[in-house]
C-alpha cells in the first residue's frame, strides 16, 4: 500500500522513537530517518518523498534550515515540510520563514499539533489535485505520479504501476499492481494526466498501461495484461494495433 511517505531529521534518539511510533500508528510511513546534514541529504535523495519533519538544529547547528535551503536551490518544488524547534531566536525564525515551512512547531512537541499539521498537508495537497482537475491541466509530460484519496490517506500512485483504468457508473476504477482505487472522476479527466504515447484508450470503457500489454487477440477483440487482467478492444479502437511494433 502506497501510504504517505515522511523523512525525519532529528538528532535525540529518543524522540525519534517517539514520533516514528506516533506517525506509524497514525498510518504514516515513515521511510528514512536522518541525524546529520550530510545523512539528511544522502538518504533524501535515495528516495521519493511526501512530507518532511526536520528539527531546525543538528548538532548544535541550524542544519535543519540548511537541508531546506539546499533542497530549495537545487529543486523549487520540494515537498511540504514542518520545522521542530526548542529555540525562540528571532533571527533563525525569519531565515526559517524564508523557506516557506508549512508550519514551525516548538519542542516538545505536541502529537495533536503534528497530527493536525500532517492532516492540513493532506488536504492542501487533495485541494491541489482537485485544482488540476477542474483546470483540466495537462501535466503528463512532468507528473509521474498521483495522489488518490482512499479512506482518509491519500495514496502516492506511480503512474507506470497502473495497468489499466475502467468506467463504472460515475467513478473509474484505477488497477494497479497491488491496489485497486475507486475515483469519482471521468475517463476523459483521467487522461489529460497520463501520457498518451504509453496509455490507450482501447474501449470507450478501458484506458490500459501499452506496456502492460502480455497478449492481444484481434478475433476475440482481447488483451490480457500483466496480473492475467483481461479487457475488451473496442471495435472502433483497433486502430491503435497499427501503432504497435508487431513481428510476423
Amino acid at each position: 500500500m502506497n501510504t504517505i511517505k515522511v523523512f525525519l531529521i532529528k538528532e535525540t534518539h529518543q524522540e525519534i522513537m517517539i514520533l516514528k511510533e506516533l506517525l506509524e500508528s497514525n498510518s504514516y510511513n515513515v521511510i528514512g530517518i536522518a541525524t546529520s546534514y550530510q545523512e539528511a541529504l544522502l538518504c533524501y535523495n535515495r528516495q521519493s518523498v511526501d512530507i518532511i519533519i526536520t528539527d531546525m538544529f543538528i548538532d548544535g547547528n541550524p542544519d535543519g534550515i540548511t537541508f531546506i535551503e539546499n533542497l530549495l536551490m537545487s529543486n523549487k518544488n520540494i515537498c511540504p515540510f514542518i520545522y521542530l524547534t526548542g529555540f525562540e531566536n528571532r533571527h533563525l525564525y525569519q531565515r526559517a520563514k524564508l523557506t516557506k515551512p508549512f508550519a514551525i512547531l516548538h519542542k516538545p512537541f505536541n502529537e495533536i499539533e503534528i497530527l493536525y499539521s500532517l492532516e492540513n498537508i493532506l488536504e492542501k495537497l487533495q485541494q491541489q489535485s482537485d485544482e488540476v482537475i477542474k483546470k483540466g491541466q495537462n501535466s503528463k509530460a512532468t507528473k509521474k505520479s498521483l495522489f488518490i484519496k482512499k479512506k482518509n490517506a491519500l495514496h502516492r500512485v506511480h503512474l507506470e504501476n497502473i495497468i489499466y483504468i475502467e468506467v463504472e457508473n460515475r467513478y473509474c476504477n484505477v488497477i494497479t499492481k497491488n491496489e485497486k482505487y475507486v475515483v469519482l472522476i471521468s475517463l476523459g479527466k483521467i487522461k489529460e494526466f497520463l501520457d498518451a504515447a504509453v496509455f490507450l484508450q482501447i474501449h470507450r470503457k478501458y484506458i490500459i498501461n501499452s506496456l502492460a500489454i502480455e497478449q492481444i487477440i484481434p478475433k476475440d477483440n482481447l488483451i490480457i495484461l500483466k496480473g492475467d487482467y483481461k479487457v475488451t478492444l473496442g471495435v472502433k479502437y483497433k486502430s491503435i494495433l497499427k501503432n504497435l511494433h508487431i513481428l510476423r
